[in-house]
């Protein structure tokens, strides 16, 4: 990130720029930044714009071989192309031959490290990943953004608003946007206020429905179930959730096992370091095995749903009745 503000200052641009990562808040916004600086407003004539997974590479290559119109530079922008997930020899091969007048900017959810192409972006421009922040990260870039209105909110209240919005920054942006007109009038944002207006994010709801599970309260976990259905959700994609949580328990439970802190837990088990804190207050309620167990019959639900064999609310219900007796 820090390279592409520097280029950006002095006008000494990369031929080729590869942005990725889980953070599309961030990602798409260094996108748009090396946009604004890179092509003039209104300029159409030296700009394309490819994106999706069956761009062909030999259109983009052609495109990069056409001088710029009445301008020093044609860029392109490819996103979500899949590019460095699969073999692209043409594209490969052109790393080593692009023109002077051109900077190629691609933007993707995913790579795979080990790809030619990718390798070929690091020798010929440059890469950027943008991984999913810190709670430490992600409470300094609130905290500016309320102080720039005038408000105010404790350490404890900040953390439940995190927790309220995951860590996804679209969301956070959208959800503080919400918080500070709701709170207009006033400095000091409370945890009531964001219990008003905040949505919870999907995952959060699972969490709590885990919870109400080792918990044993079975009526309130079928009770986040069906509150899930009233607002659209499908029952595979709820089942799909609770597995890869109970995946996460299992990994964490193993890994604080083996004494390893949490902030080397995070990265391993794909989640910001706070919440590694929150899932082992659940890890407590099961056993190694236990968790063991659980992620194999939520693996053998998952076939027998989609063979045909279980329906797929069915099947919620039934994992959520069963773990919450």
């Amino acid at each position: 990130m820090k390279t592409i503000r520097e280029d950006i200052k002095g006008g000494n641009f990369k031929k080729v720029y590869l942005l990725y990562g889980e953070e599309a808040y961030l990602r798409n916004q260094y996108r748009d930044l090396l946009i604004r600086a890179l092509v003039p407003e209104g300029d159409t004539m030296n700009f394309t714009r490819y994106t999706g997974k069956d761009v062909d590479e030999q259109e983009i290559v052609s495109q990069a071989e056409t001088l710029p119109f009445f301008a020093d530079r044609r860029v392109i922008l490819v996103e979500n192309s899949g590019f460095f997930r699969r073999k692209t020899e043409r594209l490969d091969d052109y790393m080593d031959h692009l023109p002077d007048y051109l900077v190629m900017i691609f933007v993707e959810d995913e790579v795979d490290k080990r790809n030619r192409l990718y390798k070929q972006i690091q020798k010929k421009g440059h890469v950027a990943e943008f991984a999913a922040q810190t709670e430490e990260t992600l409470t300094r870039w609130v905290l500016t953004r309320m102080t720039r209105e005038g408000k105010k909110i404790t350490r404890k209240d900040m953390s439940h608003f995190l927790d309220m919005t995951g860590t996804d920054m679209a969301n956070i942006s959208s959800e503080l946007e919400k918080l500070l007109c709701y709170t207009m009038g006033r400095e000091v944002i409370t945890n009531q206020d964001i219990d008003a207006v905040c949505a919870p994010q999907i995952t959060n709801q699972i969490f709590d429905m885990i919870r109400a599970v080792t918990e044993h309260q079975q009526k309130k976990a079928l009770d986040y179930y069906y509150d899930l259905l009233a607002l659209k959700e499908a029952p595979m994609r709820i089942l799909y959730l609770l597995a890869r949580q109970y995946n996460q328990l299992l990994q964490v439970k193993t890994l604080a096992a083996d004494g390893m802190p949490n902030r080397e837990i995070a990265p391993k088990v794909g989640m910001p370091p706070f919440a590694v804190s929150r899932t082992l207050g659940l890890c407590r309620n099961y056993s190694i095995p236990q968790l063991e167990t659980i992620v194999r019959e939520f693996v053998q639900v998952e076939e027998e749903v989609k063979t045909g064999r279980l329906d797929d609310k069915l099947s919620v219900e039934m994992m959520i009745v069963k773990w919450s007796r």
